[in-house]
């Protein structure tokens, strides 16, 4: 998923004006947009992106069997971020972002557009918004 040379750009999507994360090399893009009533944040796929109440501020709390379940959303080390987006280096040395400090994640059980199974699991795990 991490992979060197990539291409960021920051773009304004939707109405939600969030800021994106682009990019050309199959990397984690980082949008928001309205789907099926709720403003949420997805990959470039558009597979939901969770937080979770345990992290701190650019420090994640899932590793090892955590970071199976819940793959986190991960950039290349020096990728231009938008406003509001930071990259932190995971005890693994990859790089993961954080919208307002907090480290995203994708959940493995959600398998199709618009899922977000993950949503309240052990209630700790959440869907992210761009107004948090």
């Amino acid at each position: 998923m991490n992979r060197p040379g990539t291409l960021i750009a920051s773009l304004a999507l939707s109405t939600a004006a969030t800021t994106a994360i682009a990019d050309s090399h199959g990397n984690d893009l980082v949008h928001s947009r309205e789907f099926r009533g709720s403003v949420y944040m997805m990959n470039q796929n558009h597979m939901t992106l969770y937080v979770h109440g345990g992290d701190g501020p650019n420090q994640s709390a899932c590793t090892g069997a955590c970071a199976e379940i819940w793959p986190p959303a991960l950039l290349p080390e020096g990728a231009e971020l938008g406003e509001n987006y930071a990259l932190f280096r995971r005890d693994d040395g990859t790089m993961q972002i954080a919208y307002k400090g907090r480290p995203l994640y994708l959940y493995s059980g959600d398998t199709r557009v618009g899922d977000t199974n993950g949503d309240g699991i052990d209630g700790i795990w959440s869907i992210s918004r761009p107004t948090e």
